[in-house]
């Protein structure tokens, strides 16, 4: 019995979204990126880096497509840093619920 080695064949596999993507794609990701870069806190950041948001909105016009999309993708998977106002008076009010908690049972 023998058996006979078949090549394999690969073929280039494209890292980037498609040349020919939708301008309502594009104009989707962009609406994405400039709402993170109008955060108050990206805002700022970019800021102290010396870019106006005129300067910023140039640099994402000038992107390809394909770049703006994997940087869209890219920022809608970021998880926030700290915790929200909100998050912190749930915080508190789990505190204040255990220590009065503790004292009625002490």
């Amino acid at each position: 019995m023998a058996f006979v080695a078949m090549p394999a064949l690969a073929g280039p596999v494209p890292s980037k979204t498609a040349a020919n993507q939708s301008l309502d794609s594009r104009e989707a990701d962009l609406t994405v990126i400039r709402d993170i870069a109008a955060n108050e806190q990206v805002a700022a950041v970019l800021t102290a880096h010396g870019f106006t948001t005129e300067e910023v909105n140039q640099r994402l016009e000038q992107m390809s497509s394909q770049d703006l999309h994997q940087l869209s993708q890219n920022l809608e998977q970021l998880q926030p840093a700290g915790l929200t106002r909100q998050e912190w008076i749930w915080i508190g009010i789990g505190a204040l619920a255990a220590l009065i908690l503790v004292v009625a049972l002490a």
